[in-house]
């Protein structure tokens, strides 16, 4: 697919979405970033802001099979993935697919589960695929999970571990909307009867060529020094307890890639690494010093990196 016509697609998946999510037009290219990088986003804020219509938006316009699970304290690991049935006619165990066999899976409030149950989720986001009593289960191509967090303060939450936070390419807030757009919200249509007349934009298989188009975006050599001078700067600052891995780079390099290929480029720009920059590694990196806004600490990141 010629990059033009890539970018025609993908301007009116946002068109469909924005009628829908006004106001966030940012956020919404931001998460339609991670899924065209084949990657997963967690959105922390507060209860009413769209989460969870976000994630209905996204599965219609796409056409993906769509599944939400409602993340509790007493949810279980199989509640997730599936389990294993006696057949009494053929004597044998039949497993049954869990609500992680979807294109789309919307893990709402995912930190009001306990630990165990959270981790349910790592092999299915690395992998694609979930384990069971030994058997190997392919999940649909493409997958994606979109995770909602409350803010850690609320009651009845469990921090994420940080293989799980890792896990997730992004992690964005929406946040309050503006004057104006509140205003057409509450005078416009419900969100909800919206929902019910919007029609799929593209075909799977059309989205799975431009997440495969992805990868063709050239990173060139400065480009490349460009990102590994900001992950050599994560080690070695006396800022932050741990690093940026490998993984996290891999997940800025893709970012960076599906952010200019959704704004019409074959090539990547310093400013596409930048654009996604705040996304990929806020939750990933540990400041020691709690009180710093991680914000700041990216905003002093990119000062103190220079582009090659």
């Amino acid at each position: 697919m010629q990059t033009e016509t890539i970018q025609h697609t993908l301007n009116q998946l946002l068109e469909q979405i924005n009628s829908v999510i006004l106001g966030k037009d940012h956020q919404i290219r931001l998460v339609l970033t991670c899924l065209l990088a084949r990657g997963h986003v967690l959105i922390e804020d507060l209860p009413g802001v769209g989460k969870t219509t976000l994630a209905h938006v996204l599965a219609k316009v796409m056409g993906f099979s769509f599944q939400r699970i409602q993340f509790t304290s007493d949810l279980l690991p199989a509640d997730i993935i599936g389990v294993s049935i006696f057949d009494k006619d053929t004597a044998s165990f039949k497993f049954h697919v869990g609500p992680v066999f979807a294109q789309m899976v919307l893990a709402d409030e995912v930190n009001r589960a306990t630990p165990k149950t959270q981790s349910a989720l790592l092999e299915a986001m690395e992998e694609h695929q979930v384990t069971v009593e030994g058997t190997t289960y392919p999940l649909p191509e493409p997958f994606f999970v979109l995770a909602t967090q409350n803010p850690l303060h609320q009651i009845g939450t469990f921090p994420l571990p940080e293989s799980q936070l890792d896990r997730f390419t992004m992690r964005l807030a929406l946040g309050y909307p503006d004057a104006r757009t509140e205003r057409a919200l509450l005078r416009g249509r419900d969100r909800r009867d919206m929902l019910a007349d919007i029609q799929p934009v593209i075909s799977v298989e059309k989205f799975i060529e431009i997440q495969k188009a992805v990868t063709q975006v050239h990173a060139s050599e400065a480009l490349i020094d460009y990102i590994q001078a900001i992950l050599a700067y994560t080690r070695e600052s006396p800022h932050y307890r741990h690093g940026l891995s490998p993984r996290a780079g891999l997940a800025l390099l893709h970012s960076a890639q599906a952010w200019a290929l959704l704004h019409g480029r074959d090539h990547l720009l310093p400013e596409d690494v930048q654009a996604v920059l705040s996304g990929v590694i806020i939750h990933r990196l540990a400041n020691t010093a709690e009180q710093i806004d991680p914000q700041a600490a990216v905003e002093q990141l990119l000062m103190e990196v220079p582009v090659s």
